[in-house]
């Protein structure tokens, strides 16, 4: 039912600080406030209140069909536009919209740097959650993604579910320490892919963001890096190098 994720949207007050630090992030140049990223957007948009995720958008075959499956499944949606969106009730209060596939869009111009040394496409985003069994109950379930991994680790304090979705992650992390609550979910970081970690991480620090130091990541072959600057306050993760889970 789920065919892609087409685009995250991020609010923040200071709009177009938000794209100029995005623009430094990425290596390359806003359109209208959207960005391309291989087969994901991002769309930062005004809002007076603290910058934050605040959607997610599906693309979906038939959004017809799509509104009788998921109220086979119990998922209440109501059609605004050209999209459909679903309950926050029945999502557990993360925002999540389908639309038909739109024209595929070109990857944003880059800003005078190498390809790789630039941000090129979303690995995965983040949900923290405070229910895991129910997280799988949506997204694996009523919403049909792929439930590609679920490991809890000690070291990381953490369960972590992994649902496949086109070319992407949908990631769904469970503080173990915090236990189990009812509390509403919670759309939280993203996790860019670069083809050259170093390139892009020096590229970086010479910009003037703040990065750590490159580490492996926990995918067997893969380096990251975090960056602690220019994202709006929204949890940010680099990765490149080969390996999947």
């Amino acid at each position: 039912m789920l065919d892609a994720l087409d685009h995250l949207t991020l609010r923040a007050s200071f709009v177009t600080g938000a794209i100029g630090a995005y623009e430094t992030l990425f290596g390359r140049t806003a359109q209208s406030g959207r960005f391309q990223l291989g087969t994901v957007g991002l769309v930062i948009e005004d809002e007076s209140s603290t910058a934050h995720l605040s959607s997610m958008t599906f693309a979906t075959e038939s959004l017809d069909k799509a509104a009788t499956l998921l109220e086979r499944r119990a998922v209440a949606t109501e059609r605004s536009g050209d999209r459909l969106l679903l309950s926050r009730e029945a999502t557990h209060g993360v925002p999540v919209a389908l639309i038909e596939p739109a024209e595929k869009r070109p990857p944003s111009p880059l800003a005078k740097i190498s390809e790789s040394a630039a941000i090129a496409s979303l690995d995965h985003v983040v949900i923290r959650t405070q229910a895991p069994e129910r997280a799988v109950a949506l997204y694996g379930g009523r919403l049909g993604l792929d439930l590609r991994l679920d490991r809890s680790n000690p070291d990381w304090g953490s369960r972590l579910l992994f649902f496949r979705c086109g070319d992407l992650v949908v990631e769904v992390v469970h503080d173990l320490k915090k236990g189990l609550s009812d509390g509403p979910d919670q759309l939280w970081g993203l996790s860019w892919r670069t083809s050259d970690t170093a390139a892009c991480h020096a590229r970086l620090k010479k910009a003037g963001v703040e990065v750590s130091d490159l580490r492996d990541g926990r995918r067997p072959g893969s380096q990251v890096f975090t960056v602690q600057s220019h994202t709006a306050n929204i949890p940010t993760l680099v990765i490149g190098g080969i390996g999947r889970w």
